[in-house]
């Protein structure tokens, strides 16, 4: 049985939009607030909370794994 091109590339794209949505999207959000995280102003600070309120699926599969709590002196 062989799978038409056009099944293939619906399942390409619905793959691709998930590996965005569920890692590269959260990834790029987790890191970006632990570089603005002191110096972020309200507006900001609100627009990631939003922004990570889209994305907390795939905030929560990395979440376990990354930690960004300051090193101890």
């Amino acid at each position: 049985m062989a799978i038409s091109q056009e099944l293939l590339f619906t399942l390409i794209v619905y793959g691709a939009l998930a590996a965005a949505y569920l890692v590269v999207i959260p990834l790029a959000l987790l890191f970006y607030l632990q570089a603005r995280w002191h110096r972020a102003g309200a507006v900001e600070r609100t627009a990631c909370y939003a922004v990570m309120f889209v994305f907390f699926p795939g905030v929560l599969v990395f979440s376990p794994f990354l930690n960004f709590r300051p090193q101890p002196r």
